[in-house]
């Protein structure tokens, strides 16, 4: 059975989610665990298959079935959990069994991919190991065979020149070896059936290192510890010494174009707490998606420089930069874990279960990585968050429920608050943004989904949660105003019009008729393209009621439409603006201003007893700029309406 919860604030829904997940988790998966990335449960995460849901519903915006739905689901799914029982998968499970468990990088491909697709980005990272050195037959070229922990296939790569003395004299690149890389191109075969696929040279290869390994230990002890960067600094004759650091990576960031060239910036910290930047330029940028913030970086032979700041060199900074000699190497930071008791809301609604399932297969607990600050990461959690469950170390937290209020923080800068409500609680949510909102139309009583949530305690043990735009795993969904929720039967039940008042903290769908409407409730307006909301007129220029900016090209007129629907159990007063106004009067507000005023009147007669399917939600605690007075406004607020042939 389904939990009241869920029912109350996501109805059909989240009953869809919860129905898809025990289907995947009976369906398939051995639960077999991939090496080195962590247990790969199979179960599908809660927030995964709510984002899954919600991009098909985007892709197929006039509505979608059950079985569309099952059968995206299954194939992101098995993407995901392709089995690796090749031969390939016993060697590199062999060669890593014994590594620490790291975070995958976030532009990482596959080798099966690169083969399905027969094409590689020179922006994917390669997370490989080495299979086998051998050289091309007839010439002097190295090739490394690699392998991937996903993947069922080898590629080979033709090594750059730059590494070969890796593999000779310091029998560094053996089989076994771990790499990373970026920057490459695949030289595709060719001619069909004969050759095959093989990555061309690249420059951007890192080799990782472990420290838990005497060899490797051994040479980060004999080449990385002899200079630190205040010794370089004091070092008047630098240039003339080939230098080898080891430190900590504290921030990746992007700098300002020099000129028209990329830069990216690696600020490193040394075992004394010294700082100094690792300077990348032009190609070499693509460099850092093989670094992650916590990781050691060993660097051998970097280039030492001025910093240019502002389109000119500083002088009194010294800089560290990818030089043509220059070797990396990286010691990425170990993934751990911890233990994530499931709550007694989460227990019940782990979603209906098939009846073949024993019950002592409910989970009571589920292990889940931590960042590099101790929060625990909520991303692959298994079972939904509830607004109860949140506290402070949290972070990729995903939650589904009716907004209650939202407003910007002050009339400068991008942050704005979002209270979210579901049925154990109410948050508040500090919304980042890179520029301007970029949200679309959000309102009090839409029903959002919202993932890459950051949960903390302030210096007073308060709960702060935060969400940026420009996170990795940031999603924000408005499921009110999403057009195919309408014609999707499987996501929705149809309710009458007097049962809104008995569940008032949802969206709910309603087959209805246009009751009345008249000129006096109709209103032509500008709208902010942005937000969706009213744009009033100052003294000095345009600005939007909600985000406060001003707009003098980036407005739309709108209706404001005040209207009387009906069903078989109740009329209800409600209000829409933007689209949904148009779908009800058919007709565009230029169309409609260039009628008479006696025309306007009879065509709007002319719509009574149109029959429409609707999204309405409870708007009673809203506060926004649609109105000068916002309680001349209706409770009811339709987000989206479909005009039925």
């Amino acid at each position: 059975a389904v939990t009241a919860s869920a029912s109350a604030d996501g109805g059909a829904f989240l009953e869809f989610v919860d129905y898809a997940i025990s289907v995947i988790t009976s369906s398939g998966g051995d639960g077999s665990e991939s090496p080195g990335a962590g247990p790969a449960p199979a179960r599908p995460p809660w927030g995964w298959t709510v984002a899954q849901v919600l991009k098909s519903c985007r892709a197929y915006s006039s509505g979608v079935t059950a079985a569309i739905l099952l059968s995206d689901l299954f194939q992101s799914w098995t993407e995901q959990r392709k089995s690796l029982t090749a031969k390939t998968k016993v060697e590199v499970t062999s060669l890593l069994n014994t590594r620490s468990k790291r975070r995958r990088l976030p532009r990482t491909v596959t080798i099966d991919s690169i083969h399905e697709k027969n094409f590689l980005s020179p922006k994917s990272v390669l997370e490989a190991v080495v299979i086998d050195v051998f050289v091309l037959p007839g010439t002097n070229i190295y090739m490394l065979t690699l392998g991937d922990m996903w993947s069922t296939s080898t590629i080979d790569l033709y090594l750059h020149r730059r590494y070969y003395n890796y593999i000779g004299q310091h029998c560094i690149l053996k089989k076994g070896r771990e790499v990373v890389l970026t920057g490459c191109c695949l030289r595709t075969a060719v001619v069909e059936g004969s050759g095959h696929a093989r990555i061309l040279p690249t420059e951007y290869m890192v080799i990782l290192l472990d420290e838990e390994q005497d060899e490797d230990a051994m040479l980060l002890a004999a080449q990385f510890c002899t200079y630190s960067f205040s010794s370089m600094m004091e070092e008047k004759s630098r240039n003339d010494v080939v230098y080898s650091f080891y430190a900590r990576i504290e921030k990746i960031e992007t700098l300002e174009p020099f000129g028209c060239t990329e830069r990216k910036q690696i600020v490193l910290v040394d075992n004394d707490d010294e700082k100094i930047k690792f300077i990348l330029w032009g190609e070499q940028v693509s460099l850092a998606n093989l670094f992650s913030v916590g990781s050691m970086l060993a660097l051998d032979s970097p280039y030492i420089s001025n910093f240019a700041h502002n389109n000119h060199e500083e002088p009194q900074e010294l800089c560290l930069e990818y030089g043509s000699a220059t070797q990396v190497y990286l010691v990425p930071i170990a993934q751990h874990e911890e233990q994530v008791f499931l709550t007694p809301t989460q227990v019940r609604s782990q979603g209906p279960r098939l009846s073949c399932a024993p019950v002592d297969n409910m989970a009571s607990q589920v292990t889940l990585p931590r960042d590099l600050h101790g929060a625990v990461d909520f991303s692959k959690y298994p079972f939904r968050a509830y607004v109860s469950d949140l506290h402070g170390k949290m972070v990729g937290v995903s939650l589904f429920g009716t907004v209650t209020s939202v407003c910007k923080v002050s009339t400068s800068g991008s942050t704005f608050y979002l209270e979210i409500e579901d049925a154990t609680g109410v948050v508040l949510t500090k919304l980042i943004f890179t520029g301007h909102w970029s949200l679309g139309r959000v309102g009090v009583g839409h029903m959002v989904y919202i993932s890459g949530l950051t949960c903390s305690l302030n210096k007073i043990n308060i709960l702060e949660v935060s969400w940026s735009e420009k996170e990795p795993g940031s999603l924000f969904v408005n499921l009110s105003l999403l057009p195919a929720l309408l014609n999707s039967t499987c996501l929705h039940n149809i309710s009458l019009l007097s049962d809104l008042p008995h569940s008032a903290n949802r969206t709910h769908i309603c087959r209805v008729r246009l009751d009345h409407i008249d000129c006096d409730s109709l209103k032509l307006s500008l709208f902010h393209n942005l937000c969706g909301y009213v744009v009033d007129e100052l003294p000095d220029g345009l600005q939007c009621s909600f985000c406060k900016v001003a707009c003098q090209n980036g407005c739309t007129p709108g209706f404001q439409l005040h209207l009387t629907i009906a069903d078989d159990s109740e009329k209800v007063f409600a209000w829409c603006v933007g689209q949904t106004a148009v779908e009800f009067l058919q007709i565009s507000p230029d169309e409609y201003m260039e009628l008479p005023e006696d025309e306007q009147a009879m065509y709007l007669f002319t719509l009574q007893n149109e029959s429409f399917t609707v999204a309405i939600a409870n708007t009673s605690k809203r506060v926004d700029g649609y109105a000068e007075n916002a309680e001349a406004l209706p409770v009811w607020e339709i987000t989206r309406a479909l005009r039925c042939e």
